[in-house]
C-alpha cells in the first residue's frame, strides 16, 4: 500500500492529491460525497486513498509512491470500517 506521510505539508497533499485523480488516473470515486472512504473528511485521508490507487494501477513500484515525498510505502493494510483499500 502506498499513503500520505502524516506530517507531510497540506498544500503538497492537495497538489499531490489534484494529480493522482486528474491525470495520474486514480480511481478516486470512493473518496468522493457519499462515498465509502470520504470520512474523515481531510486532505491526508482522501490523499492516502488516492495515492493507494494510482500506486496500485501503475506496478506498485517504490517510485510510484513519492508524490514529491509526501507519501510512503505501508506494509500494514490502511483499510477501516467500510473503507477498502485495494
Amino acid at each position: 500500500w502506498c499513503v500520505a506521510k502524516p506530517n507531510a505539508d497540506a498544500t503538497s497533499l492537495a497538489a499531490a492529491l489534484g494529480f493522482a485523480c486528474g491525470e495520474g488516473g486514480a480511481d478516486c470515486l470512493a473518496i468522493q460525497p457519499g462515498g465509502a472512504c470520504y470520512y474523515p473528511n481531510d486532505v491526508t485521508s482522501h490523499a492516502s486513498y488516492a495515492f493507494n490507487s494510482y500506486y496500485q494501477r501503475h506496478g506498485r513500484n517504490y517510485w510510484n509512491c513519492d508524490f514529491r515525498n509526501n507519501a510512503v510505502v505501508a506494509i500494514s493494510d490502511p483499510s477501516y470500517g467500510g473503507c477498502n483499500y485495494p
